[in-house]
C-alpha cells in the first residue's frame, strides 16, 4: 500500500522521534537491500536517499556486493566451507535493527538478485538473519504503476522468509522519469520526506513502539 508522508505528517514523526527516545544517544541500523545492479539506477539513489535524510541516531547502510552471491543452492550452503560473499550478507543482515528493500520490477515481478539475497538470508528457515526483523519496501518505475507487482512479490518473499512486514509503511513511486529527471530522488522534498517517514517507522518497529497509529 502506498503511503503519503507529507511535511506535515513529517513534523509528526520527527516529533515522536525526540519523545520516544529515538536519538543520536543510541545507534539504530537499517541495512538496505538494492534490487538493481545497474550504475545509476533510481532504485540505488532511493537507498541513497534513505542514508541521507535517516534521522539522527539511525544508520542506513546500503549492501553492497550482491552481484557476488551465487544463486542460492543448499549443497554449497555449508558452514564448513563458508562463502565470503554470502557470509558479509548474512553478517549484515544479522548486524541491522531492520531492513529496507527497495526494488525496480522486471517482467512484473521481484528482481533475481534480490529474490537471491532473500533466500539467503531466510536460511536456516526460522532462524535466518532476517527473522523476527522489521522490514518496509520502497518500489519504483518508470511507469504510473510504480512497480506494485514487485512491490506485492518483495514482501510476500520476505514475509515467507521470516521478516517482519510493516503493514501500510511502504512507498510505491511511479513515474520516476517525469519526477526527477537528471536530479537526485533526495533534492525531491516530497519522496524524500516519504522515504525519512519509512526510515523513521523501521527503527520505531525495531524498538516495540508504533508511530503509524
Amino acid at each position: 500500500m502506498k503511503v503519503d508522508y507529507g511535511p506535515f505528517r513529517l513534523v509528526y514523526l520527527m516529533q515522536n522521534i525526540r519523545t520516544k527516545g529515538i536519538s543520536a544517544m543510541t545507534q539504530s541500523r537499517v541495512l538496505a537491500l538494492v534490487g538493481s545492479l545497474r550504475s545509476g539506477a533510481v532504485s540505488r539513489q532511493l537507498a541513497d536517499t534513505a542514508s541521507h535524510v535517516a534521522p539522527a541516531g539511525t544508520e542506513v547502510v546500503v549492501f553492497e556486493g550482491l552481484e557476488n552471491v551465487p544463486f542460492y543452492n543448499p549443497d554449497i550452503d555449508d558452514a564448513d566451507a563458508p562463502i565470503p560473499a554470502v557470509e558479509a550478507l548474512r553478517s549484515a543482515a544479522g548486524a541491522a535493527d531492520a531492513l529496507l528493500l527497495v526494488t525496480p520490477e522486471y517482467n512484473g515481478t521481484i528482481p533475481a538478485v534480490l529474490k537471491n539475497a532473500i533466500d539467503w538470508i531466510s536460511r536456516p528457515y526460522g532462524n535466518g538473519a532476517v527473522a523476527g526483523k522489521p522490514v518496509a519496501v520502497i518500489s519504483s518505475s518508470p511507469s504510473q504503476n510504480g512497480a506494485q507487482w514487485a512491490h506485492a512479490d518483495t514482501r510476500k518473499a520476505v514475509g515467507v522468509a521470516g521478516g517482519r512486514v510493516l503493514e501500510d509503511v511502504s512507498i510505491s513511486v511511479g513515474g520516476t522519469g517525469a519526477k526527477f529527471g537528471d536530479k537526485h530522488p533526495r533534492e525531491n522534498a516530497e519522496v524524500a520526506g516519504q522515504i525519512a517517514g519509512i526510515v523513521t517507522e523501521l527503527v520505531s518497529a525495531s524498538r516495540g513502539e508504533l508511530l503509524s497509529a
